[in-house]
């Protein structure tokens, strides 16, 4: 006996169809690394339930009076199609579904007529039938997708235009789900820039537990590949596992305590130098702050040269003009009293005692000039021990010879 065969409803299959587009939409948010990508998974999915042998997708910008074509397939305008601005002043088909916020079908007939009542000639070349429905989100339209023929008026019916609205307002949650995905993603790959030439040293912690480093850190330690930090706690930086505890404490309590914390302290390279840092440290998550903390490596050196050079610069400066004080107030007693030596030794016999006591005086005297002539050749800044645990300034080693 022969069995009936049944016949699947075309609504039915129609439908889904349909839902098939919709959730290949979906899929292709996920699997498409960029919006040019995605605008082509669309119109690939969506050639599956109507005619896209010309087809374009325009995103409107309400601020600009301006919609733009990222995505357009065409067989006439093959060329560049450039943003259209002033939309409202035109005869552009697309600004009247977005005027209108509703799915709309165009006849040739009806694209001339807009044209003349506005006194504008069509943009691009007339269709024989045009279909175009808004994306439309919370935020109102955010631009339209578009079908058309130049060859045949019948190409499409308004169930297309139907399909064609169901699947734009899904279509338009996904654009902006993926034009927001791609914004995130260029700002990751900014503040990833940013990271990756900072001149300092940047970590992402998890309890002390390298996660992260940027490329300072490998430079900053004497290190070869980011590997050698990650999964490893902080003390491998730390001159001895005292000052890895010491400093823990102090992390922990100014953490704890919503601030940011900043020490100076004594760190080790790969090969066991050591030299001075300061470490930034600040909490990624304030509900857990030892869970996350990002902290930024400075290295110090340069800085402690710099500040040691001024500290001895600013002692020579003190040490030149003291010296300068003590010449000037020296030389002209020094003077007189070589003078009145000279006149009381020309009233002497050279043999006697008085001669050989002010010949002994002039020779001290002459030894004080040739130390303020040394006073006054200081260049540079030298200290000797002086009884009593006490340093003096090295004046034959700091000054001219």
């Amino acid at each position: 006996m022969r069995q009936n065969k049944k016949t699947e409803n075309p609504d039915i299959r129609n439908t889904n169809k349909t839902i098939d587009v919709m959730i290949e939409i979906a899929d292709a948010v996920n699997r498409t690394d960029s919006l040019d990508e995605f605008y082509e998974a669309i119109h690939k999915s969506l050639s599956r339930i109507i005619n896209v042998d010309n087809f374009f997708i325009a995103i409107y910008d309400e601020n600009k009076d301006c919609i733009s074509f990222p995505y357009y397939f065409d067989q006439k305008d093959i060329y560049d199609i450039k943003p259209l601005y002033n939309i409202s002043k035109t005869a552009s088909l697309t600004a009247q579904v977005i005027n209108e916020k509703k799915p709309m079908i165009f006849y040739k007939e009806d694209t001339l007529r807009i044209a003349e009542s506005q006194g504008l000639p069509p943009l691009g070349s007339v269709s024989q039938v045009w279909l175009g429905a808004p994306l439309k989100t919370k935020k109102g339209v955010i631009g339209v997708i578009a079908v058309q023929s130049y060859a045949y008026r019948d190409m499409y019916q308004k169930s297309d235009l139907n399909i064609l609205n169901i699947v734009s307002q899904y279509i338009a949650l996904a654009v902006e789900r993926k034009k927001s995905d791609e914004a995130y993603k260029n700002q990751r790959k900014i503040l990833e820039k940013i990271l990756q030439t900072s001149p300092v040293g940047i970590a992402l912690l998890e309890n002390r537990i390298f996660k992260w480093v940027n490329p300072e850190m490998l430079t900053l330690f004497g290190y070869d590949k980011k590997e050698d930090f990650e999964g490893n706690t902080t003390d491998m930086l730390y001159e001895s596992n005292e000052s890895f505890i010491e400093n823990g404490k102090t992390i922990y309590s100014t953490i704890y305590e919503g601030k940011r914390t900043e020490i100076e302290i004594n760190l080790k390279k790969k090969d066991g130098s050591i030299f001075p840092a300061s470490i930034h440290i600040s909490a990624a998550a304030p509900e857990n702050p030892m869970a996350w903390i990002i902290a930024t490596f400075t290295d110090l050196s340069t800085r402690k040269i710099a500040d040691a050079e001024k500290i001895k610069n600013e002692k020579l400066q003190g040490v030149l003009e003291m010296a300068g004080a003590v010449c000037h107030e020296l030389n002209q007693p020094l003077q007189a009293l070589v003078g009145y030596s000279e006149l009381i030794m020309m009233d002497q016999r050279p043999d006697s005692q008085i001669s050989k006591d002010m010949a002994a005086i002039k020779k001290n005297i002459e030894r004080i000039a040739r130390i303020t002539q040394r006073l006054a050749t200081i260049t540079s800044y030298k200290t000797v021990d002086y009884p009593g645990n006490k340093k003096i300034v090295d004046i034959w080693g700091s000054s001219d010879s």
